[in-house]
């Protein structure tokens, strides 16, 4: 069938995390769609409503089966059923993870900048940030492999987390780069936490290659998240797999995750995500399709301005944009674009210390909303520039 993404949900004054602002302001922060579910999953939805009764649910095989066909149907590899355990979310599972792979005092491996919540993960479970910073340049990021080796080589790392692709900087990682992320981390014993969450949000002509299909070493010492949630609104149900493959690293994480209590089911996620995952193919493809209108919109846009420049990337509805010849305090900025224009958007430096001067902007809105936003954030350049 085909969908609009023209029409989005109004959302404002139902207690949504990103839409509780105030009536002249307009939310592209947090990595949250404004777009309707897909029809199969709000027939199903419904099904379950008429039910009438929301007791305690099972985990149905259906649920892993549902995730290993996907992957292998969009994305060449088959991962296996048996190898996947529900949490009730990415971030509760990485939680989880750290408590039951590391120990307090020791330091976990991120490349910054990095989705910010891996931080709370981290520092909030008594464990030390140890980041291998991503190298930006020419408008573009790359890993320096030789400080990422001498930071894994750190007898007090144990646990890296990897996002693939990469949230903020929409880096698509390469088999080549994986491969040797996992031989590094092989070497100096450290156990790699791919967060592949946004994964199928990617540009036609780029591949976005799952960590552990690298190879045997990858798979063996690592651990794969991922959902449903990203790509077909669904965030709020929560719900997630994580894939081990090796048995004795895959009893600590089940372990950890049902101690931590965060691998029971509620009454609407497992058939709701069977749904999207099975049903609902022809919505990711023009989601992809729409998202990367939106992307060439602000590039075109954006390319005009003076002193901002958008980042290269091919993945994820979020855009990353270096302002470093506006100001070195993208806090300050996003606050006065806020308070000028409405416009409600994320500093860089949430998510490490070297993206003070960058800002990123979700596009998971209509093209509508797109414009209005990055009419916005020029009129809030300017003024800030004039003050």
């Amino acid at each position: 069938m085909k969908y609009d993404f023209d029409t989005i949900v109004n959302r404002r004054h139902t207690d949504s995390l990103k839409w509780d602002v105030l009536d002249n302001e307009l939310p592209m922060w947090v990595a949250d769609m404004d777009f309707r579910a897909p029809e199969p999953v709000l027939n199903k939805l419904h099904n379950i409503v008429n039910l009438a009764n929301f007791g305690y649910k099972d985990i149905p095989d259906a649920y892993f089966e549902a995730f290993a066909n996907f992957w292998a149907r969009r994305h060449n590899y088959r991962m296996n059923k048996n190898d996947m355990i529900f949490s009730t979310g990415v971030v509760p599972a990485i939680s989880s993870i750290v408590r039951k792979i590391t120990t307090p005092g020791e330091k976990v491996l991120v490349m910054e900048p990095c989705y910010n919540i891996f931080f709370n993960s981290i520092v909030n479970n008594g464990r030390f940030i140890l980041s291998s910073d991503l190298v930006y340049e020419n408008n573009n990021y790359h890993i320096d492999f030789t400080d990422l080796e001498a930071k894994m080589s750190d007898p007090q790392v144990s646990l890296m987390i990897l996002c693939n692709p990469q949230n903020p900087t929409g880096n698509v990682w390469t088999r080549e780069e994986l491969d040797k992320i996992g031989k590094l981390a092989y070497k100096y014993n450290v156990v790699v936490l791919s967060d592949e969450i946004h994964c199928d949000i990617v540009e036609k002509g780029t591949k976005y290659c799952p960590y552990q299909s690298v190879s045997e070493i990858n798979a063996q010492n690592s651990i794969t998240c991922i959902s449903a949630s990203k790509c077909f609104s669904l965030a709020g149900l929560q719900g997630a797999c994580v894939v081990v493959p090796n048995p004795n690293l895959r009893h600590k994480v089940w372990r950890g995750i049902n101690t931590d209590e965060v691998g029971e089911a509620n009454s609407f996620v497992c058939e709701t995500f069977i749904s999207a995952l099975t049903e609902c193919d022809d919505y990711l493809d023009q989601l992809n399709d729409y998202i990367k209108e939106n992307k060439d919109y602000a590039r075109n846009i954006l390319k005009g301005i003076k002193g901002v420049s958008l980042v290269d990337n091919k993945s994820l509805y979020l855009i990353w944009i270096d302002v470093s010849k506006v100001t070195n305090n993208s806090e300050k900025l996003c606050a006065h674009i806020r308070k000028e224009t409405g416009l409600f958007i994320t500093p860089g430096n949430a998510y490490g210390n070297n993206s003070n001067t960058f800002v990123r902007i979700n596009l998971a809105t209509s093209l509508s909303n797109v414009k209005d936003g990055l009419d916005r954030f020029i009129n809030g350049i300017r003024t800030y520039k004039e003050n």
